[in-house]
């Protein structure tokens, strides 16, 4: 197959996988956070990335939020919320995050793939993503992809649409989010 068929394989499955998500769910992490005092995003490897960008448009939204190990990131307590983009919720260096959160009053969110894991039976609300783990022997979804790219993929996408959610929610717009881009380059 040449690169252009793979991607728009891709898309394909991105399609599938996003249409299955419970809008519920997703619903209440908008709600979570639009109500949160601060937001505090975690992830490994590729999901943390996509948490990144996600921790990214939250702020040009201009709600307080951070990565979870960046230097600047301040405490976490009540009134907050913790979101962690985990695609098996067994993640080591996560499930410690998840529980030092919780002890702090704070909210956890985990949008996995895994809703019955240890960092999902931690949460207090769940959002519950398609897509293959690492090992997709264990897995029920199919997909070309290697790995979980399906899920990160997926993750985006998803974060990317809870932000237009919020925008929707709070009549904000791309102009406004725009002066508080990044502007020393």
């Amino acid at each position: 197959m040449q690169t252009i068929k793979y991607a728009s394989e891709i898309v394909k499955e991105l399609h599938r996988s996003v249409e299955r998500i419970v809008e519920e769910e997703a619903e209440t992490l908008a709600d979570i956070i639009l109500q949160s005092n601060k937001v505090f995003v975690a992830g490994a490897g590729r999901s943390g990335l996509m948490g990144r960008a996600f921790a990214m448009r939250l702020m040009h939204t201009g709600i307080n939020a951070y990565v979870v190990g960046e230097t600047i990131t301040p405490g976490i307590g009540k009134d907050d919320v913790l979101i962690i983009g985990t695609g098996s919720g067994e993640t080591r260096s996560l499930i410690p995050m998840a529980q030092k959160a919780k002890g702090l009053g704070a909210s956890v969110v985990a949008v996995t793939i895994a809703p019955e894991s240890a960092i999902g039976s931690l949460a207090d609300a769940l959002v519950k993503l398609p897509g293959s783990p690492k090992d997709q022997a264990s897995g029920g979804h199919t997909t070309i992809q290697p790995m979980a790219s399906l899920f990160e993929q997926t993750l985006l996408v998803f974060y990317d649409a809870v932000i237009l959610r919020m925008m929707d929610k709070t009549g904000m717009d791309s102009d406004r989010m725009y002066g508080r881009h990044a502007n020393l380059e």
